[in-house]
């Protein structure tokens, strides 16, 4: 089984490699003519810069990460952790696994933390999209590691409590961790997101009143209407709606006011609506749940003290005692490139949504143009790849490219 996992990393590793080459290659050196009238040539050759530097900056962290995972693999270091745990708390399973998770988590987190750093302090502040200070960074990464800590810590505690004691552990362990992922969908708009950023409720104008006419006009209940300081962080903007209900709160980026008019502005939440009034966001929630349930059966495979493929996997790996712990963390590395494969099925439905939205926006707006219009502005300032390479748009692109969603809209207007 060790040959074959080893295989499987090495092959998804490739496959990045070929998309990301393949997407490099796609960025032709001059405009294409349909998309003329969308960039300018400095800010062209200014986005095709920022994809060489992006592609071989991701490529340098593939690579890191692989090998990272082969060095500790090889030198045997799940089964020391696993010892270690196991020596400063004999008898106890629960402090053993958080002990293990915990020196991989915080192992993980120190040596990829430089990658973080320049990623935000080298490139995209090279491109003019970062505007977050030192001081920031580190109050984030600070409020980052406490709030993994006060959920996560509970939340796999609990997880493991239950394989540990509860016959059909799968099962419970999914509906538990569904329930924790609908209390989250609550909290973050309403906790989590207010720690890192500031929300102004919108002031009275035109563009409140024409959101208000297009949220009345669409059957879309709003409780709030919000500006985020997005400028805080980066120069690139967008709009999210979050709540249940007849609770639904609606927040534009600062960064999103500044470079659009109101008719783009209404356009842009009239298709984030588009996805309210298509049912799109339960269809993907139903999905992320389903999905969940199997991912949680076979993690019951992957820690069955007496099951034959749980002791394949801990062998392959050379770990010696069958936990939940160390079945957790052996499972995620297996299924990861099983994860990367199903992401095509789920953002080929996902950009399937992306049409719909903007078709609903263009109706309930009475044209696609303004739509048209804010979609180059976003991506000509957010630097955007303008034709990507079909394979990378199969593994990465939850959204179609520009080209196509143009396209679509304009066939529209005929």
């Amino acid at each position: 089984m060790g040959v074959a996992i080893l295989i499987m990393l090495l092959l998804m590793w490739k496959l990045e490699f070929i998309a990301s080459i393949l997407n490099l290659k796609a960025f032709a050196p001059v405009i294409p003519s349909p998309l003329r009238d969308v960039w300018a040539e400095d800010a062209y050759e200014k986005a095709r810069e920022y994809s060489i530097s992006s592609t071989k900056f991701s490529l340098i962290e593939s690579t890191f990460s692989l090998a990272l995972v082969l060095v500790f693999w090889f030198a045997g270091g799940f089964s020391w952790f696993d010892s270690l745990a196991r020596q400063w708390f004999a008898g106890s399973p629960i402090l053993i696994g958080m002990v293990f998770l915990g020196m991989l988590f915080l192992g993980q987190y120190l040596l990829t933390l430089p990658l973080s750093i320049y990623d935000t302090f080298v490139i995209e502040e090279k491109f003019g999209f970062n505007k977050t200070t030192p001081k920031t960074y580190v109050i984030d990464q600070l409020k980052s590691l406490a709030l993994a800590a006060v959920f996560g810590i509970p939340l796999i505690a609990a997880v493991m409590w239950i394989f540990l004691n509860v016959p059909h552990a799968w099962l419970w362990a999914w509906l538990l961790f569904s329930a924790f992922q609908l209390v989250m969908m609550w909290l973050a708009p309403a906790v989590i997101l207010p720690l890192f950023n500031k929300f102004e409720p919108m002031p009275e104008g035109e563009l409140r009143s024409a959101i208000e006419v297009m949220a009345k006009k669409c059957e879309f209940p709003i409780s709030g209407l919000y500006i985020m300081d997005g400028s805080k962080r980066s120069t690139k903007a967008n709009a999210f709606f979050t709540g249940f209900g007849k609770t639904k709160k609606i927040a534009l980026f600062d960064t999103l006011l500044a470079k659009h008019d109101t008719a783009e502005l209404v356009a842009i939440l009239a298709h984030e609506i588009g996805h309210f009034r298509c049912k799109h966001i339960p269809q993907r929630l139903v999905a992320s749940i389903l999905q969940s349930a199997v991912m949680f059966f076979l993690i019951g495979l992957a820690t069955d003290p007496q099951g034959n493929f749980s002791r394949m996997l801990f062998d392959a790996f050379g770990v010696a005692d069958i936990s939940p712990h160390v079945g957790l963390v052996l499972f995620g590395l297996i299924f990861a490139p099983i994860g990367r494969l199903l992401g095509i099925v789920s953002n080929q439905w996902s950009r399937r949504h992306e049409f719909e939205a903007d078709a609903y926006a263009a109706e309930h707006t009475g044209s696609p143009a303004s739509l048209m219009s804010a979609l180059k502005k976003l991506s000509t300032d957010n630097l955007s790849h303008p034709t990507p390479h079909p394979l990378r748009v199969a593994l990465d692109y939850s959204h179609p490219p520009l080209s196509q969603r143009l396209e679509a809209l304009a066939g529209r207007m005929r």
